[in-house]
């Protein structure tokens, strides 16, 4: 296993505003720190040394010296932090028991702003602090969720976003003089608004929305006249918009059923362009000052996460970093294919299916569901799938109904009261792949995170005669529980998801996999973070004390230093490690 887990990735790319270094965030030394790249140099320099990971790091406008974030053991409740070039580290936020999301510098590069729930804890607000004297003042209070996407190039205004759903939110510039909010993206029936950047002259926006449509496009509004114009649409949802700092060219992704495909535009000529990567995902888009350049992370099932450089001259991307190169690993990993298969109700369900190498006898099968539910398994390195392959399990990771990226009307089919039709799509899954793929149906085991969870003791106790054997990694095993205990700020945004408890109740105890372990016949293996603020550890206990006293066959592990997600490579190598064991014991191998 340790080969695939100590792939190390890189992510985040910024070019510094005032040379030609690049800084990225990687786990070089097995916790995500800040590093920096300069074309002369044949090794990057590490510029932060912190104890905790690094969940972003910005420059700030016309300096070398960054913004960076920073959580306490995988809490969530970011801080914020000035860095200088000598490696020096100011805490600007001062406030551990609240959450801070970064919102940029000031074109004059005096002050930043960000969006916090200190004034109460299920709402976020906006401020902005003075990098000199670290004054905070409070600009924008609202009973909602608000956060900064953008400073206005005059630094007069900010453009600030209020998420209404996961699936729906509203723009508005806000006067910074006179805190007065004018919103230029009112629409009727849920749409988003995301990736927005100013023109030169700050009186439009360039933005991706799926305003009436079913895929997310690229816009244009005029911030005096509220004028919504689109410019490009596609049959699949456009990602990540970047506009160079000329404000001539703009480059996005258009996600065609997990793999990425990205383009430039032109906005002089209308040209659109694009260039050959491997089978994959494309993130982080972001233009060299000069514009010749592209910089972005591209991650694939054969081709970890490394940033990698666009010329825009040639049209020619290479590899600028090569922090996830490991030789011994090159020929052992596999690429998915693409397939479909019928649900209950006759939809096309999408999904990837990764085969090992050279086999002609029946597989075990994997099943690694996604969490969400409003995402997407997309085509990435995942260290965990490709050792499971290398074992010679086959995996198959679903899209199933309520995942992002295949249209709006797909995204609600899981909605409330239809939440059991996902679970149904599962297990039309397997007996698709009984049928159509070389799989041992005795062998069949699922896997999944926080929501993906969920669908992993859902479908085991609703279906459990299809499953020898399960793993649930921060999941959910009460979603009444659950609403009544994940984060205040998270709460509403979940209710829109899932239903109420006040309206929904009497759905959740029906469906609840806590109240059906009776029915469960698999060996499970539970994995939690202790300082989960989303899915409290909470939904791990309550089923493990369920099953035990049934001496049912589970195995629970508990890391006391992580949250939601697992960063820290031993914890990594722990749950990893432990997974397989768990699989091997269970279905062979």
């Amino acid at each position: 296993m340790e080969p695939y887990l100590h792939v190390r990735t890189a992510k985040s790319p910024e070019y510094c505003p005032i040379d030609n270094k690049l800084s990225f965030i990687a786990d070089y030394t097995g916790l995500p720190q800040v590093w920096e790249v300069d074309r002369g140099d044949e090794w990057p320099a590490q510029l932060s040394f912190t104890k905790e990971k690094i969940n972003l790091a910005k420059y700030i406008s016309g300096t070398s010296n960054l913004i960076i974030g920073m959580d306490e053991g995988g809490n969530e409740k970011q801080q914020l932090y000035l860095l200088k070039g000598d490696s020096t580290l100011i805490d600007l936020t001062k406030s551990p028991e609240h959450v801070h999301l970064y919102g940029g510098s000031s074109p004059d590069g005096k002050w930043i702003a960000w969006s916090s729930n200190r004034q109460n804890p299920a709402y976020l607000d906006i401020y902005i602090q003075n990098l000199e004297t670290q004054e905070i003042r409070l600009v924008y209070k609202g009973n909602g969720m608000f956060s900064v996407v953008r400073w206005s190039p005059d630094g007069k205004s900010l453009l600030i976003q209020k998420t209404n759903t996961a699936l729906d939110n509203n723009l508005g510039m806000l006067d910074l003089s006179t805190g007065v909010l004018d919103w230029v993206t009112e629409h009727a029936g849920e749409a988003s608004f995301k990736s927005a950047h100013f023109n030169k002259d700050g009186d439009h926006i360039y933005l991706l929305s799926n305003k009436d449509r079913e895929f997310f496009g690229l816009a244009l509004i005029n911030l005096n006249t509220k004028q919504f114009v689109w410019l490009e649409l596609g049959e699949w949802d456009f990602e990540g918009l970047e506009m160079n700092k000329d404000k001539n060219k703009l480059a996005f992704t258009v996600n065609e059923g997990g793999v990425s495909k990205g383009i430039i535009l032109d906005l002089k000529t209308s040209y659109l362009y694009t260039w050959k990567t491997p089978l994959g995902v494309i993130s982080d888009l972001k233009f060299s000052l000069d514009s010749q350049t592209l910089a972005y992370v591209f991650n694939g099932p054969a081709y970890p996460p490394d940033i990698w450089e666009l010329d825009l001259k040639t049209i020619q991307a290479e590899r600028l970093t090569y922090v996830s190169r490991t030789p011994a690993l090159k020929e052992k990993l596999i690429e998915p294919e693409r397939i479909t298969f019928p649900s209950f109700d006759k939809l096309p369900v999408p999904a990837f299916y990764y085969q090992p190498k050279n086999t002609t006898k029946k597989l075990p099968v994997v099943l690694y569901i996604h969490g969400g539910p409003e995402s997407q398994s997309r085509a990435i390195y995942h260290p965990f799938l490709q050792y499971l392959l290398n074992m010679g399990y086959a995996v198959c990771t679903p899209n199933f109904r309520g995942s992002t990226g295949y249209g709006k009307t797909y995204t609600h089919l899981d909605d409330g009261r239809k939440r059991m039709d996902a679970v149904k799509d599962l297990v039309y899954l397997v007996e698709w792949l009984k049928v159509n793929r070389n799989i041992d149906f005795e062998k069949v085991s699922i896997v999944g995170g926080s929501y993906g969870g969920f669908m992993v003791l859902a479908a085991i106790s609703h279906y459990p005669k299809y499953w020898s054997a399960a793993i649930d990694i921060v999941g959910i095993s009460s979603i009444r529980t659950f609403l009544t205990t994940t984060s205040p700020w998270r709460k509403k945004h979940r209710e829109a998801e899932y239903g109420s408890i006040e309206r929904d109740g009497e759905f959740f105890d029906r469906i609840d996999p806590l109240n059906n372990t009776d029915r469960i016949t698999s060996p499970l293996l539970i994995l939690h973070g202790e300082n989960d603020p989303r899915v409290p550890i909470k939904e791990a206990e309550q089923l493990v004390n369920k099953l035990k006293k049934r001496n049912h066959p589970v195995e629970f592990i508990r890391f006391q230093d992580e949250g939601h997600n697992f960063e820290k490579l031993n914890n990594k190598i722990t749950s990893y490690t432990e997974m397989v064991l768990f699989l091997k014991k269970y279905i062979g191998k």
